[in-house]
């Protein structure tokens, strides 16, 4: 019993022990809980203050930015949300307001700015200040949203005086604005019912209650308010018109007129017309920018202006950076409308969308102009125009002349000075300082390389001003600037001086440009006789006839050189053609000759092997196997049995010639491969393309090219291309089924296959189309909407740059240029969406260093192609070769001179001499045992190679 009272009390001494182990525990537990929730606070807090550091590091960074490039639109869209999640509200109002005066906002940022101002709008001075951000905000776009809200927060100030009659003008204003929108405009019909239903519905008597004389009055002109709503509505095409109309039914106690009816069904009947396009623009990706056009279309052969204006907004509002449409827009306005507050903000919108394109700011120019603006407006906005960033340098002469054009049609030149004149003036001579130093030093050309500003600068000094000693003056300047050598700059000059100055000035003109004239020295000559048979004296005639003698004398001299020049350029280019057409001819003889003492030899051999005893299967014979393959028909084939009997014969006698018959099976079944089927059939051409440039080591070509190709349509087959030795030679056939199948396969071109760009090109045979000419894939002409980049590290990859360039815009295709083996020649294109985000990324990213190599990035436009196939009318060459002509993808493998010229020799038929060496190797053996004093004879590669293998 005391044994088990002690166990007792032993298992409750351990039970205590495991309590108090348990409760330690526990408390451990909660201090290391503790501990834990203090660090992780902490470290939020220390995230959240690096997150901080990092967000206002980046507000820098982007405010400065825009102190160098304030036309940035990416940089102000950031910059704006960076400071709304700061909550630097009077950052955020200064940078909104920046923006908002440089460029026309969205919706969207327009909406969060009138949330975030009614937020804080607490008196009735800032309401006010709301009402005037909200007119602003109308003004930018056509978006039904603003007005709606616009209408909202106008109800909630009704408390104020003459507040209902205020919000009935923003519901009226709206239904001018987007009371049409086909899709959306029911809206604010439906907004503006309501709020006339809730009056009506505090116009209503008490239950029991009888209405006085002046309260029906009232609640009948309110319920003729409504009623008068759903007439206008309804006589107007919308989505779901149904719906209203039988709102109208139940709402009404009497019937539908006779001419609601009417108008409702002449609405549907529109609307009907309009579904098509407005279905076409549902189910279109954006910015559906066709879809709109043909929209636009529709409404101008309607004629109506409202919607025409309407669809133009609605298309600009998804389509704002497309210059050719605001062209249009603003064109139809200038035109047909004529509505200066309409037409002016219109263009200023325009101009603040796309200011990179310069046709804008004329038309905006002249629209200013036209309306009568104030001339320190006009000024103003040329200013901006000049700091917009246009993306070539003639954009900047063809605004300064747009500019001048407006000052000189100022002037009042009867007076002999005024203001206007002189400002005039200043102003030319601003545009010439400007060209010179603002434009050259950035797009390294004036961009007015005929100095057209400068010849108007001289006309308006000569015919208006009677200033000829100026308009001289410019002329002297125009001629030092490289224009003496253009007969045309020395006939403007010549009129220049006929019509508002003397004879001696025009014949001193004259005879400078017989001596300097270089293109049509003729027709200056014609023009100085002329002026002298005319008004000249005997001496003048007879000094210009000895001039224009002397000058065409050496004009002709010139020329019969250059004739020379091209006629020994001819023939020896016909002598080569000739040597060609020669050495073609020994060449074609040799091998015949080639094949003949390769029979002799083949049976020499067979003598030797049955000297030795072995009866083995000739490799000259016909193998009859697979099926039969004749090698003495295959020039390639030749040079592999010759290697392979250098190998039995020449170096180790002691190889069986069974190992080599049994590869020469090999090679047999591969012939065969080969040989069995045709490679094309012309009559194909159509429904087959030319796959080449593929890598030679591919596997399985076929089965590969198949499934590269199975998404184009269904194959017909796949005709991979072998060489004698049974490699694959890097190019097949695709033949389809359908030809549509091979447009689709065309569009695979340039694929990168196995490391290299697969070129695939449609099958076309020239001796049946001798002036086909393949169609080069990309545009050589002006995108202003791609860039073109040079200077790239040779591992810059596709990826990378995307990736870099997608900071200032929407990349739509990055290509990287590459050569024939896949490997980048450090140059690529980056096409944008539209020109404006081309245009930032120039600004930004020329001169930008990437793996220490400094780029270089313009807008594409590639440099016209020279016309290989006309005769050259200017100088000739230096150099006496005419320059090769190759084709589409450069310079093919077989016209590489891989022999150099100093061992170079034109290849001839070799004979036999009787014992049994060429003629060359015996002159060779001649040369080489005559005296020390002559000199022995170059061998070349060939003449080496045909030593070794004795033939």
């Amino acid at each position: 019993m005391a044994s088990s009272g002690s166990e007792e009390e032993t298992k409750e001494q351990l039970r205590a022990l495991e309590k108090e182990e348990e409760e330690v525990a526990g408390e451990k537990e909660m201090e290391s809980d503790g501990e834990a929730a203090e660090e992780s606070s902490e470290d939020e807090e220390s995230s959240e203050e690096e997150d901080e550091k990092e967000n206002e590091a980046e507000i820098q960074r982007l405010e400065e930015q825009l102190s160098i490039n304030a036309f940035d639109y990416n940089c102000h869209v950031d910059l704006i949300k960076l400071l709304r999640q700061e909550g630097e509200l009077i950052k955020l109002r200064r940078a909104r307001q920046k923006m908002s005066e440089l460029f026309p906002l969205t919706e969207e940022i327009w909406l969060d700015w009138l949330k975030d101002e009614i937020r804080m709008a607490s008196d009735g001075s800032d309401r006010e200040k709301v009402y005037e951000l909200f007119e602003r905000a109308v003004k930018d776009y056509i978006c039904p949203e603003i007005w709606l809200e616009y209408a909202q927060y106008s109800i909630g100030g009704m408390g104020q005086e003459s507040g209902i009659e205020k919000v009935r003008s923003v519901f009226e204003r709206a239904l001018t604005a987007v009371g049409l929108h086909v899709t959306k405009g029911a809206t604010i019909w439906e907004a503006y019912r309501e709020f006339e239903n809730a009056i009506l519905s505090t116009l209503q008597p008490s239950p029991g209650s009888i209405p006085s004389a002046d309260q029906q009055q009232a609640l009948n002109g309110q319920l003729e308010k409504i009623c008068l709503l759903f007439k206008r509505q309804l006589g107007i095409p919308f989505l779901d018109m149904e719906a209203t109309y039988a709102e109208y039914e139940e709402w009404s106690d009497e019937p539908v007129p006779e001419t609601v009816v009417q108008l409702y069904k002449k609405a549907v009947q529109q609307m009907e017309k309009c579904k098509p396009y407005e279905e076409a623009l549902l189910v279109a990706e954006t910015p559906k920018l066709l879809e709109y056009q043909a929209y636009i279309d529709f409404e101008l052969k309607g004629g109506d202006p409202a919607r025409i204006q309407l669809i133009f907004e609605r298309a600009l509002a998804e389509n704002c950076l497309v210059p050719d449409l605001w062209a249009q827009y603003t064109q139809y306005l200038d035109r047909r409308l004529k509505v200066k507050e309409l037409v002016l903000s219109s263009h200023d919108r325009a101009a603040r969308n796309c200011p990179w394109t310069v046709g804008l700011w004329k038309r905006y120019l002249l629209a200013m102009e036209r309306h009568g603006v104030d001339h320190n407006i006009i000024s103003e906005n040329f200013e901006k125009a000049l700091n917009a960033g246009f993306i070539q340098a003639t954009d900047y002469v063809e605004i300064w002349q747009a500019y001048l054009d407006y000052l000189r049609r100022r002037v009042d030149f009867t007076q002999e000075s005024s203001k206007e004149l002189e400002e005039l003036r200043s102003a030319f001579a601003r545009a010439l300082d400007y060209l010179k130093h603002e434009v050259e030093e950035r797009f390294s050309e004036s961009g007015d390389p005929s100095c057209s500003i400068m010849q108007n600068w001289a006309r308006i000094e000569a015919r208006h001003c009677n200033n000829m000693q100026k308009a001289r003056e410019l002329w002297d300047n125009i001629m030092t600037k490289g224009n003496s050598k253009f007969a045309n700059m020395w006939l403007e000059y010549y009129n220049l001086e006929r019509a508002n100055g003397d004879t001696p000035h025009c014949r001193k003109a004259l005879h400078r440009a017989v001596q300097c004239t270089v293109d049509y020295p003729e027709h200056v000559c014609d023009v100085l006789l002329t002026l002298e048979r005319i008004e000249g004296s005997l001496e003048d005639w007879d000094a210009a006839v000895q001039k224009t003698e002397n000058r065409l004398a050496r004009v002709n001299e010139q020329r019969a050189k250059a004739a020379e020049k091209g006629a020994a350029l001819a023939k020896q280019e016909e002598e080569k053609a000739e040597q060609r057409k020669k050495a073609r001819a020994e060449k074609k003889a040799s091998k015949k000759a080639k094949k003949n003492k390769t029979g002799e030899k083949r049976k020499a051999e067979e003598e030797d092997e049955e000297e030795w005893g072995k009866e083995t299967e000739q490799p000259n014979k016909k193998h009859r196997g697979d099926g039969d393959i004749a090698f003495e028909d295959d020039d390639d084939n030749d040079d592999d049995i010759e290697e392979m009997e250098m190998g039995l014969f020449g170096r180790n006698p002691s190889k069986k010639i069974e190992d080599a018959h049994s590869k020469q099976k090999v090679k047999a079944a591969a012939l065969k491969k080969g040989t069995e089927k045709v490679l094309h059939n012309v009559d194909k051409d159509s429904i087959t393309v030319f796959v080449s440039n593929l890598s030679y080591n591919m596997a399985d070509p076929e089965e590969k090219l198949k499934k590269l190709f199975e998404g184009c349509g269904e194959i017909t087959e796949v005709r991979a291309v072998f060489s004698n030795k049974g490699t694959f030679r890097g190019y097949c056939y695709v033949e389809f089924k359908e030809e549509k199948s091979t447009l689709n396969a065309l569009r695979l071109d340039r694929t990168i296959v196995d490391g290299r760009p697969m070129f695939v090109s449609p099958c076309v045979d020239k001796n049946r189309n001798p002036s086909f000419k393949p169609t080069f894939k990309y545009s050589t002409t002006l995108e202003k909407h791609k860039l073109f980049v040079s200077g790239l590290p040779y591992s810059c990859t596709k990826e990378e740059l995307e990736e870099l360039f997608k900071e200032h815009g929407c990349v739509k295709e990055v290509r990287l240029v590459t050569n024939r083996s896949g490997k980048s020649k450090g140059l690529a294109y980056v096409e944008y969406e539209n020109e404006g985000q081309a245009s930032q990324a120039v600004f930004k990213m020329d001169g930008m260093k990437i793996k220490e190599q400094v780029i270089k990035v313009a807008i594409s436009n590639p440099p016209s192609r020279k016309q290989t196939d006309k005769p050259d009318t200017g100088t000739q060459p230096t150099s006496m070769v005419p320059r090769q002509v190759y084709g589409a993808r450069g310079k093919g493998r077989t016209q590489l001179a891989l022999l150099p010229r100093s061992v170079h020799r034109q290849s001839t038929p070799t004979t036999k001499s009787e014992n049994g060496m060429s003629q060359e190797q015996e002159q060779v053996a001649t040369s080489s045992t005559s005296t020390s004093e002559a000199e022995p004879k170059k061998l070349s590669n060939a003449d080496f190679a045909k030593m070794l293998l004795k033939k």
